[in-house]
């Protein structure tokens, strides 16, 4: 027997046993096999969906995220805005408010000084008066001290009374 050309008898059998697992295997093997090859391509196929509808989710979350970015911002913006409004009106206010306030101060400060010169007016004619009436009596008593000076003032006196009616 040599080793490079086998016996007939010995390619038969090997021939008979590959045949045999050929036929094993074709009939338990393979389809085993060739189930665990689909299977294991429906897993990937499965996970590529899987993949793929999670990153057009991810795409919408973002989208949806941005979305609401820009509301909270315009949001954000119109309360800004309000704000600013209200700030404007409060000082608006507050302006009018502190120059009625001062026109109302000021007022009250022109009242009363009319009021103290008034006061002050009549305190002075009274002082005047009082002045005038001291000053004439002393003159008066000066003048008068004889009787022809005591007659004479009581005609004049009398001279202007009758003139003004």
């Amino acid at each position: 027997m040599s080793l490079i050309t086998p016996d007939f008898g010995l390619f038969f059998w090997m021939a008979v046993v590959f045949l045999c697992v050929l036929a094993v295997l074709w009939k338990k093997g393979f389809p085993v096999i060739i189930n665990m090859v689909n299977e294991r391509k429906a897993y990937i196929d499965d996970s590529l969906k899987k993949a793929q509808e999670a990153t057009e989710k991810l795409a919408n979350i973002q989208k949806e995220g941005e979305a609401l970015l820009q509301e909270a911002r315009e949001k954000q913006a119109a309360m800004l805005k309000e704000a600013k409004a209200t700030h404007d009106e409060v000082v608006a206010k507050a302006e009018i408010d502190a120059r009625e306030h001062a026109a109302k101060l000021l007022n009250d400060a022109k009242a009363q000084i009319e009021a103290e010169k008034a006061s002050a007016i009549r305190e002075i004619r009274s002082q005047v008066a009082e002045l005038s009436v001291q000053i004439a009596e002393k003159v008066v008593r000066q003048k008068l001290s004889d009787d022809t000076a005591q007659m004479e003032l009581i005609d004049k006196l009398l001279d202007d009374v009758s003139v003004e009616k």
